[in-house]
């Protein structure tokens, strides 16, 4: 499966900050991802990491300014310029900074950038109260207007023994970033997917409830893969820890009835519904304001069943036509098959994804999953022990194959 960075020609400009030292970091995981990854370092630049690092960890050339003066000569910038598919300036001072907001290309890296027509990330770096100063802020402003992506910085430790705003993000938030810039021209542009995620919660008292053992992992992994497909995503997640995949909408809910809400409020401009959350089949009646006391004796609890959110998606879809595309999950621990069948059609769905959660190398809690894809039309695809990230990306597959996209512009 093709990663979103195979291939993708990644300019990294590096500038004089300590956090210089995190660009390697980025320059090894995107060389790792697939990236062809260049490297320009300023002159102070050099002065914290040397070229010999870069080159080491990606394999190609790090150009410094006496590059621009050598046997290529002025042609230089405009070759790097050219085959670039994005300009990524990390760290960014606020000396560069101002010279890219106002055009001053006295180096490599700043008459490369003046060259450029892809796009251009910054992940800016300073001391002290550099980054909140209105020339700073003003030239960020500028750069902004002209559709620079500026990542970070964020509040920490600095250089100078200061705690403040200024540290560079961290190279896999950056990562992150760059992943989703890239994948925007991707066959799903211009379409909203929501995914569900996670398991819900169902209060028993203020403190104690009804859940299950669903992490959000596989969901998480389906809203980066429409992601990396250039899709805007809406993730709808129960109670998780997991990190929001960059660009990825999100909207934490805690109950069935708050889940429910947040689908069918997202629900008229969306193309394709993924229900991969693990939603309570049932609820305390009646839950009380206070906590149950265990001297109290054995509290008895009476429950009722959850309103199903994929019967209210059936009925709209039925009545107005969207989503394009249902997809639901059928977490068995027996009759697998059977029982997801039935609820495929049951539920009206165009897909359904079966998996075994008796099985300990799949499902719940784990990093890997075996599941069985079963569409509308009878058809039944049992997939082998994947990573769950291997399983998003085909049931993405599955999910573009049945797409009508003949009015999107990707199309």
């Amino acid at each position: 499966m093709i990663s979103p960075f195979q291939d993708k020609q990644i300019l990294l400009g590096v500038t004089g900050s300590i956090a210089a030292y995190k660009s390697a970091d980025l320059a090894s995981k995107l060389a790792q991802a697939g990236a062809l990854v260049e490297v320009i370092l300023t002159q102070s630049g050099t002065q914290f990491v040397s070229p010999l690092t870069f080159q080491s960890v990606t394999g190609r050339t790090a150009y410094t300014d006496a590059d621009l003066w050598g046997s290529e000569g002025h042609v230089l910038h405009i070759g790097l310029a050219r085959k670039a598919d994005m300009l990524v300036i990390a760290p960014a001072t606020a000396n560069t900074i101002a010279k890219l907001a106002h055009g001053i290309a006295d180096n490599l890296l700043t008459v490369t950038a003046l060259a450029a027509n892809c796009p251009l990330m910054l992940a800016p770096a300073m001391d002290g109260g550099m980054y909140t100063h209105v020339t700073t802020q003003s030239n960020l402003d500028l750069l902004r207007q002209r559709e620079a992506i500026i990542i970070g910085p964020v509040e920490g430790h600095l250089a100078s023994g200061l705690s403040g705003l200024g540290r560079m993000v961290e190279p896999t938030e950056l990562l992150d970033h760059i992943r989703y810039s890239l994948s925007r021209g991707g066959p799903l542009k211009g379409c909203k997917i929501i995914v569900t995620a996670g398991g819900t919660h169902e209060p028993i008292d203020p403190v104690r409830g009804i859940t299950n053992r669903s992490t959000g992992k596989q969901g998480f992994a389906l809203a980066q893969a429409a992601l990396d497909k250039g899709a805007e995503v809406l993730l709808i997640s129960g109670p998780s820890h997991l990190s929001t995949p960059a660009g990825a909408e999100r909207i934490d809910v805690v109950t069935a009835m708050e889940m429910k809400a947040a689908v069918l409020e997202a629900l008229p401009d969306s193309t394709a519904l993924i229900m991969a959350a693990a939603v309570a089949d049932f609820r305390p009646v009646s839950p009380p304001e206070h906590k149950i006391k265990k001297d109290q004796g054995l509290p008895q609890i009476s429950l009722e069943p959850t309103k199903d959110i994929l019967e209210a998606v059936a009925e709209l879809k039925s009545a107005y036509g969207y989503p394009q595309v249902t997809v639901g999950f059928a977490a068995e621990s027996q009759d697998l098959l059977k029982n997801a069948r039935s609820k495929l059609a049951a539920k009206g769905l165009d897909l359904i994804i079966a998996n075994d959660i008796s099985s300990l190398d799949a499902g719940f809690a784990v990093e890997t999953n075996r599941v069985t894809i079963l569409d509308a039309e009878g058809g039944e695809e049992a997939l082998p022990l994947l990573t769950k990230d291997e399983v998003a990306q085909l049931i993405l597959e599955k999910v573009l194959g049945l797409l009508d996209l003949s009015g999107n512009e990707s199309s």
